[in-house]
């Protein structure tokens, strides 16, 4: 029978004899076998609603979450890589060239190669992910930022079980991984920023605090206070991640990979929007 309960002219109770909420009953034939109350919207409508929430009308990967997951990530892994593996930074490849240069210069040649490979390593990532968004990005079943993302966690996951002994291996894994989220997420509320550097960031915060005292234009407070939210969460991932490094060693690079996958269970929200 395909019956509907008219919501004009049928009164409809539930099994305690008590008025169901008008509209609420729809018969098996039009909801899969089960009756849906009007005041109960549908699992996909409320994760719409949390994803319009969190991210306005941009997409779930400029949302201000989902970059504090990134740059907190950030700052974990270039902690991560100095205290445990022979004092590069993952990401601040200015740091490794000046150290590279240095050595070279006293014609310490190991010494300076060991910060040269996660250089060119970097490079490597900024390539890959930019071609991956330019000839690959629908060639996957998610989107290409959570694409980058998986392969972020996956490259994080197998550092996590090289030994000492093969640091600059690790060290360029890292690196590679951290170029990919520089060039995948470029974007937070609508304002270019990086997820995994700092000085970028405090540049255009600062110019942005400085447009406001000049104009008093609200928009240009929001988005200084974008940017240096963004250099706090990453300090605060570089803190957290240097003590635990400190203290648990190679393996804890896994909790970076654990909050990247926070990021990408957020930018799962966007396809219910």
């Amino acid at each position: 029978m395909n019956r509907k309960f008219s919501v004009e002219k049928d009164a409809s109770y539930d099994n305690d004899g008590q008025p169901v909420n008008k509209k609420a009953c729809i018969d098996s034939a039009d909801s899969g076998g089960q009756p849906v109350r009007a005041d109960e919207p549908p699992l996909g409508s409320r994760r719409g609603k949390l994803a319009r929430r969190l991210s306005g009308e941009r997409q779930m990967s400029e949302a201000m979450i989902v970059s504090a997951f990134l740059a907190f990530s950030g700052g974990f892994q270039d902690a991560y890589t100095y205290i445990v593996r022979d004092h590069v930074f993952a990401n601040a490849q200015t740091g490794n060239i000046v150290l590279m240069s240095t050595h070279f210069l006293a014609r310490e040649w190991g010494a300076g190669i060991r910060y040269l490979f996660p250089v060119l390593s970097f490079a490597a990532g900024v390539l890959c992910a930019e071609q991956l968004e330019s000839h690959q990005k629908n060639a996957f079943r998610v989107h290409w930022r959570q694409a980058i993302v998986l392969l972020e966690i996956l490259i994080l996951a197998c550092v996590s079980f090289i030994p000492q002994q093969f640091n600059t291996l690790a060290n360029m894994m890292v690196s590679f991984s951290c170029a990919m989220q520089v060039q995948a997420f470029r974007k937070v509320a609508g304002n270019p920023y990086a997820s995994t550097m700092c000085i970028g960031n405090l540049q255009k915060g600062t110019a942005a605090l400085s447009a406001f005292l000049r104009t008093k234009q609200n928009a240009a407070l929001r988005r200084s206070l974008y940017y240096f939210g963004v250099i706090l969460i990453f300090a605060i991932g570089a803190g957290v991640g240097g003590n635990l490094s400190a203290l648990f060693g190679g393996r804890i690079i896994l909790v970076s990979a654990a909050v990247l996958g926070a990021a990408y269970l957020l930018m799962e929200l966007e396809k219910y929007k």
